[in-house]
């Protein structure tokens, strides 16, 4: 999505809208632009900007309760001004990039809501998105942060068909909590719908703290400006 360029390269475009929701046992959505120095079809400097926010069921110790566990809901909301490089290659894409997040959270209980303070640090970046033949897909993409010291992987392959890249995908999201997701399922990548180009994604995955796996949907979408 952020490296790919499929949609509309032939047209002089520089800015690039795009937004996400995975949706869950917890759930996640995002939203920004990708800016280029100069068109982005073509190697250069571009700036990443992003907006999210996300929501999750966990347990934690507490000797108040009975069992010694409560269960609370954790929201979050977080933000990255990213500055960074792609390459171009016959075969594909690579980007990188590296810069300034924040992140703020709220723990709400039984007991209440409780608004914890803010968290700054680094967020880097990686995509390729690489056609080993004229009908297959190889995307990848790598994101650390240290805000709250997580991280997002996810890798798929595709075939072209149907006017879309389809076939597995796997993720997986961590973060320094102890808190693990993993995700297995079936994307639908680059096929348009109006001016926007798609990706949609659909499996199981598990969590911390749940017993048994559980569906996911993703939607991402992103268009030229």
């Amino acid at each position: 999505m952020l490296a790919s360029t499929s949609a509309r390269a032939d047209e002089t475009w520089n800015l690039l809208l795009f937004g996400s929701l995975d949706a869950g046992a917890s759930t996640f959505f995002s939203r920004g632009a990708k800016l280029g120095f100069d068109r982005l079809d073509r190697d250069g400097f571009v700036v990443l900007a992003s907006v999210g926010a996300g929501h999750r069921a966990e347990r934690a110790t507490c000797a108040c309760a009975p069992a010694g566990t409560v269960s609370r809901a954790r929201r979050t909301m977080m933000g990255a001004a990213l500055l960074g490089h792609q390459w171009f290659h016959d075969w594909g894409v690579v980007a990188l990039y590296a810069g300034p997040e924040g992140s703020v959270e709220m723990l709400t209980d039984r007991f209440g809501s409780v608004l914890l303070p803010p968290r700054y640090g680094l967020r880097l970046h990686g995509e390729i998105w690489a056609r080993p033949t004229d009908d297959t897909l190889v995307q990848g993409t790598a994101i650390l942060g240290t805000a709250r010291m997580d991280a997002w992987t996810r890798l798929a392959w595709g075939y072209r068909l149907w006017g879309a890249y389809l076939g597995p995908e796997a993720s997986l999201y961590a973060d320094w909590l102890g808190y693990r997701k993993w995700a297995l399922g079936l994307h639908a990548t680059d096929f348009d719908l109006g001016r926007f180009s798609l990706r949609v994604s659909a499996g199981f995955q598990t969590e911390t703290g749940l017993r048994d796996p559980y569906p996911y949907l993703a939607v991402s979408a992103w268009t030229p400006f």
